[in-house]
């Protein structure tokens, strides 16, 4: 039996130890590439540790990367991952870059309850990375709406 002392205690533990285990219940230590929080505050700009480790979204629009139409690959920006293709991407008009389809085994999704709504949110594989959302309103010919945040990746381009 449990004093309400102790159960305050181990409560206040679990809710202070929770955001280092995990990553919006997927547990981090599952990842190929893990930091503390302080490592990834050095790595990170406050922008993208906002975004990628605490589930942030950036403004609509704001994303340079909104705008980038040349070939190439975008990649995590916490770990490097490739993970979209210049090819998938198309202008939703949400103000958010968007791809009808990540590369193979780029990315995973987790169900989001958050903000009183059930969605499908989109982590990097290699680090646990909050990317985005994904919707079933895209074009063919996945129906997908990978809606990504443009500063929780970077841009390489690749010659024609």
């Amino acid at each position: 039996m449990f004093t309400r002392r102790q159960m305050l205690i181990g409560g206040t533990a679990f809710a202070l130890a929770g955001p280092a285990l995990f990553v919006s219940g997927v547990e981090a230590a599952s990842f190929a590439v893990t930091h503390s929080e302080a490592e990834w505050r050095a790595i990170l700009t406050p922008e993208q540790f906002d975004v990628l480790r605490r589930d942030g979204t950036e403004y609509p629009g704001s994303s340079p990367l909104l705008q980038e139409h040349r070939n190439g690959i975008f990649s995590c920006a916490g770990c490097g991952r490739d993970l979209f293709s210049s090819r998938t991407k198309y202008d939703s008009g949400t103000g958010w870059p968007s791809f009808w389809a990540p590369l193979q085994g780029a990315v995973i999704t987790v169900q989001d309850k958050s903000l009183g709504m059930v969605r499908v949110e989109v982590r990097c594989t290699r680090c646990g990375g909050h990317l985005g959302h994904v919707f079933k309103d895209g074009p063919q010919p996945t129906g997908l709406r990978y809606c990504m945040n443009g500063i929780a990746m970077t841009f390489r381009p690749i010659a024609s």
